[in-house]
């Protein structure tokens, strides 16, 4: 066996030719200079076999290290002329038409930022940091560049903090297939407007059923402007949250008037108050119900917070409808001013609410989604810029997979996939 061949056996190149090998920088560097084969002279475009024209100017392109040696890729592309493109340089097999890095190696750039910080992926591939990312960066750029929204039906909009300082930016959702597909810098009505006008188009608008969003207004009110034909339903968690806070807010507020001496009847009563009568023991609910001898304004809060549970589970819409409207009235009549502002608020958007008993749709998929965003801010301590952070959520969660867009040639095969492979 030749030492080209080893090498070609070693590094796996398919439809790749090896005219010759060399090292240099003491060994630290290995460049093959290589060739396409059976497949040289293609337009990138049609794939069509065309004219030589000249030879260009001789390029490198980096590859996957190999036990610490850097591997270049050396190779003089012709341009070529196309009946239909015109004067062109040839298709690159083994690159994108104008990257530095073979397609190798940009799969496990994205790979590895999958699964691991910006820095390990970087020194694994021995790689500068700022390099790295900007690879990662035009790589996702180019793979999403052109990328049109299809068959869009459920959506849900939701906002996520990316910087200190109250940054945030919105987070359109599609619910069906629980991926991201647009990042927007902001939390305003013109931001969620850019989604709609600039992503969407009139048929695609007109063509989404049901949507879910929390109670901001600017949500709400751009929905409605452009989804003519879905039904909006405010999302569950976001109004058992305010509910949440409103009963809080009535513990807090008895927590201060209590003297000294008595605040110890009321410990640890807030997380039970919070939990659902689902997972609460008979023991905790007895506990809670002794409130009503200390403290019956707390007592009368957590009695509607947990009689409004009973909502959710209706399926008849009139049913829920009445027992809604009796809810809203008992908790008037409370006289608790955080629960009368909840009310004012649930009137505001009562038919948004009711219409969860006919679409139950909410966004639980989006804060799943949220939890693995959140998961990638931290991994890499925070982000300067939208753009960065936006990169990882389009190549974690986002509706294209990005790894799966290089060519399958070129995608590093792990022994568990040989190892599936055989035993299909």
């Amino acid at each position: 066996m030749t030492h080209t061949k080893f090498v070609s056996k070693l590094l796996n190149l398919k439809g790749v030719k090896i005219k010759t090998l060399f090292f240099r920088k003491r060994n630290s560097e290995l460049v093959i200079c290589v060739k396409p084969h059976k497949n040289g002279c293609l337009c990138p475009n049609c794939n069509r076999r065309c004219k030589i024209v000249k030879q260009m100017k001789c390029r490198e392109w980096k590859d996957i290290p190999v036990s610490g040696t850097q591997v270049f890729f050396n190779y003089s592309p012709k341009e070529i002329y196309c009946p239909t493109h015109g004067r062109i340089q040839e298709n690159i097999p083994w690159a994108s038409w104008s990257a530095r890095v073979t397609h190798r190696l940009e799969y496990l750039i994205l790979v590895y930022s999958q699964n691991m910080t910006q820095g390990a992926a970087s020194q694994m591939l021995n790689l500068a940091s700022s390099t790295f990312s900007n690879l990662l960066h035009r790589i996702i750029t180019r793979e999403r560049q052109g990328h049109k929204i299809r068959t869009l039906n459920v959506i849900g909009v939701d906002e996520i903090s990316y910087s200190k300082g109250k940054k945030f930016c919105t987070i359109v959702y599609n619910l069906e297939t629980s991926k991201v597909l647009w990042v927007g810098k902001g939390k305003g009505r013109e931001t969620i407007d850019k989604f709609f006008t600039e992503e969407l188009s009139e048929y695609q608008r007109n063509n989404i059923k049901k949507a879910s969003c929390d109670l901001g207004e600017a949500y709400i009110g751009s929905i409605e402007k452009y989804c003519p034909n879905a039904i909006l339903v405010l999302d569950k968690f976001h109004v058992v949250k305010l509910l949440h806070k409103a009963m809080d807010e009535v513990r807090l507020e008895e927590w201060r008037k209590v003297a000294k001496g008595e605040k110890k009847f009321f410990k640890g009563v807030r997380w039970l108050m919070f939990k659902h009568s689902n997972n609460r023991s008979k023991a905790e609910t007895k506990n809670l119900n002794q409130l009503s001898q200390c403290n019956r304004r707390i007592h009368r809060a957590w009695v509607l917070k947990d009689e409004f549970a009973n909502f959710w589970d209706y399926s008849y819409q009139k049913s829920a409808n009445d027992f809604l409207n009796g809810w809203l009235k008992s908790a008037m009549r409370s006289r608790l001013e955080p629960l009368k502002r909840f009310v004012r608020t649930i009137r505001k958007h009562i038919t948004k609410i009711q219409s969860y008993i006919t679409t139950p749709i909410t966004n639980a998929t989006a804060e799943g989604l949220n939890r693995i965003m959140k998961i990638v801010k931290n991994r890499a301590s925070g982000f300067h810029n939208l753009d960065a952070f936006s990169d990882l959520i389009f190549l974690c969660v986002g509706d294209v997979d990005i790894p799966a867009q290089i060519p399958k040639r070129f995608q590093t095969i792990t022994m568990r996939d040989k190892y599936r492979r055989r035993k299909t």
